[in-house]
């Protein structure tokens, strides 16, 4: 809600009256002259206008017989949500008041307090109001003006009422832009041709200059190329001694690591001979040992051997002797059978007989034993002689080995003594060469240290292309080219450079310029095309309401956008057709003035959803309607009003009966030439 109360003093036929007013939809009826039109003007006066329907000036419209008249509208600034629509202002209501003198004199009053015009604009802008605009504030008469507007100036207050105005100003602004630059580039161009003209003959005279300072800044840089050559010939002469330097010290490196690994070798080869020859000592050390014990058999087993020869040679004579006794013994025991010796004899001679055989028998044992164990002893030697004849060979095989391994380490480390020698002997010869090389280095580095300041006297390092002998040859060539330019002045290049840069500049004003229509067209066709899509997407809208809204009035109709693509020429058509007929432009002649107004209704309808204004009013909007459709958008205006934050006014001299609740009724009337108000419930 915008608008809490209107008080009127001595305004029009009100002595004094205050009319309040509620959120939704406001419908102010009574009799024709009761005042009704008279509260929308003095809402439109407070706001801001200067000219009405009623009066070319505002004094007309104070009280008769009165001096001054005030208007004042108490407006809602109350808190929508964490702030107030007028933050500065902290307090809910906001009074606002046109004060108008009979002498012509006005002004505005703001919180009682005076204030200017544009401080009244700026509340009103703050609060989405333009009393200006007939979509937001249509007077007596301005429904039939609506239809009377060109496409071009419907387009215009419909985009100022939604609040598209500045899409239409970016576009036009854009487009003054572009024609400035248009007319920029068409100026800057015949300069350019005039200037391009004029530099024509310079140029071809700068061009000789240029021959020829190219000519000379050419000797100076074959000059230079020449020193340099002389510099990166004495370099490379350089870099190859130290390339061989290096090359050497890699080679000493090489022999060094070489030297390293053979001196390691040697000392493995040492110690392998060390343990070889700790091995050979123990072989010799094993083998005296194993020598010692197979003698030791071999003399057990030769006495064994020897023993039980005698022993048999014994036994065989021990026998013989035996066998001589015993013989001897049956011839005495013959003998005496035969004398007939006493009987104590011959049991004496038996018994020695049996001794004898029991000695013999004892000595035969004995003789069998000590032979067992002599050929047991002969047996355990000869064993223990095989074994040890085996470790013997087994000893002298490896003593073998060794000596072999020996004799190949040792070959080998002698080999290895001779290739160290060699090695320290090419090691000393390359340090020779080395320490001769860098003599040599030092000597040249000298010359290349005076070649490269002679060099740098004549400019930075190049990197020369060509031998000595072709840049000398160049040269003279050169040298040649410079004598057939010596009458070209270096005024030349004054006189050429300052109609260059003229020209140059010219140029890059052009290109500028051209960069600048580029972007200026660029700019036309992006804010075009942003505000053809916002005007597009309020049409589909708005189209689809008021097609939605003619059925109720059993009309079809359509508004289109026509000459889009030219803001200047774009409108907006709005098409009607009542009781089956095909729609048809709505315009002043071919409608009748009830289907105008019905029309032009059913398109503010369809549009309020989209006016950015909280405050809407309307005069006298359905005089020329029939009771039928009349009461259609009387009742369609509070529906459409119902769903949005907005406040509706409404000034009807007829009596309409609301299906809706919601209404505000305000009555007028005229006692004795004064104008009362009353609210209905």
């Amino acid at each position: 809600m915008l608008i809490q109360e209107v008080i009127l003093e001595n305004f029009m036929s009100y002595e004094y009256a205050r009319i309040p007013f509620k959120s939704g939809v406001n419908i102010v009826c009574g009799p024709n002259g009761a005042g009704k039109s008279s509260i929308l003007l003095g809402i439109s006066v407070a706001l801001g206008q200067s000219y009405t329907e009623r009066s070319r000036k505002l004094s007309d419209l104070i009280r008769w017989g009165k001096d001054q008249a005030r208007v004042t509208l108490i407006l809602d600034n109350s808190r929508r949500g964490e702030r107030r629509p007028i933050p500065r202002i902290n307090k809910d209501q906001i009074f606002l008041t046109r004060i108008i003198r009979r002498d012509g004199k006005y002004w505005f009053e703001l919180e009682n307090r005076a204030a200017t015009k544009q401080e009244v604009r700026r509340l009103l802008s703050k609060l989405g109001v333009d009393p200006d605009n007939m979509l937001i504030i249509m007077h007596q008469n301005m429904v039939e003006m609506f239809t009377m507007l060109s496409p071009q100036e419907k387009l215009s207050i419909i985009e100022a009422a939604v609040g598209f105005e500045s899409y239409r100003r970016n576009v036009l602004d854009a487009q003054k832009k572009l024609s400035r630059v248009l007319s920029q580039e068409g100026s800057v161009g015949k300069l350019l041709e005039s200037a391009e003209q004029t530099l024509s003959y310079w140029r071809e005279q700068y061009d000789r200059y240029q021959q020829k300072k190219q000519l000379i800044m050419k000797r100076r840089f074959l000059e230079r190329e020449l020193a340099w050559a002389e510099v990166a010939k004495r370099e490379k002469t350089v870099a190859k001694i130290e390339e061989q330097i290096r090359d050497r010290q890699n080679e000493i490196s090489r022999k060094q690591n070489e030297v390293q690994g053979l001196n390691d070798q040697t000392v493995q080869v040492q110690a392998r001979i060390k343990q070889l020859r700790d091995e050979w000592q123990k072989l010799i050390e094993l083998r005296l040992t194993l020598e010692r014990e197979r003698a030791k058999h071999e003399y057990t087993l030769t006495a064994a051997n020897q023993t039980l020869q005698e022993t048999r040679s014994w036994t065989n004579l021990h026998q013989d002797s035996m066998q001589n006794c015993l013989r001897k013994m049956e011839l005495l025991d013959g003998a005496l059978t035969q004398s007939g010796t006493p009987i104590n004899v011959e049991d004496q001679l038996t018994e020695v007989k049996k001794a004898y055989k029991q000695l013999e028998s004892l000595w035969t044992q004995k003789l069998n034993l000590k032979n067992e164990d002599l050929k047991k002893t002969a047996e355990s030697s000869t064993e223990q002689l095989a074994s040890l004849n085996s470790l013997v060979s087994d000893a002298q095989e490896k003593m073998n080995h060794s000596s072999l391994e020996m004799e190949k380490i040792n070959e080998d480390f002698i080999n290895q003594k001779i290739r160290l020698a060699l090695l320290q002997y090419q090691s000393e010869s390359l340090t020779k060469a080395i320490e001769k090389l860098k003599r040599e280095l030092q000597t040249t580095t000298t010359e290349v240290d005076n070649a490269r300041k002679r060099a740098e006297e004549m400019g930075p390092r190049i990197v020369p292309m060509k031998t000595t002998e072709e840049i000398l040859d160049e040269i003279r060539l050169t040298d040649g080219h410079i004598a057939a330019l010596a009458d070209v002045s270096e005024d030349i290049e004054r006189m050429y450079e300052s109609y260059s840069k003229l020209y140059i500049q010219l140029k890059e004003k052009a290109q500028l310029v051209a960069e600048n229509r580029e972007k200026a067209l660029e700019e036309v066709k992006l804010r075009m095309e942003a505000w053809r899509k916002v005007i597009r997407s309020l049409l589909e809208h708005v189209n689809l309401q008021y097609e939605t809204i003619l059925s109720h009035a059993q009309a079809v109709g359509e508004v289109r956008l026509v000459d889009e693509h030219d803001i200047e020429a774009a409108g907006i058509q709005i098409l009607v057709g009542f009781k089956g007929a095909k729609p048809v432009p709505l315009d002043a002649y071919t409608q009748s003035g009830g289907e105008r107004t019905t029309a032009t209704m059913t398109f503010l309808l369809a549009l309020q959803q989209h006016v950015r204004s909280p405050f809407r009013a309307v005069d006298e909007y359905d005089v020329h309607m029939d009771p039928r459709n009349r009461e259609i958008i009387a009742n369609l205006l509070v529906s459409s009003v119902s769903s949005l934050d907005a406040q509706y006014l409404a000034i009807t001299p007829s009596q309409i009966n609301f299906t809706e609740n919601d209404v505000h009724v305000i009555t007028v009337q005229n006692i004795e030439r004064t104008s009362h108000v009353k609210e209905l419930a």
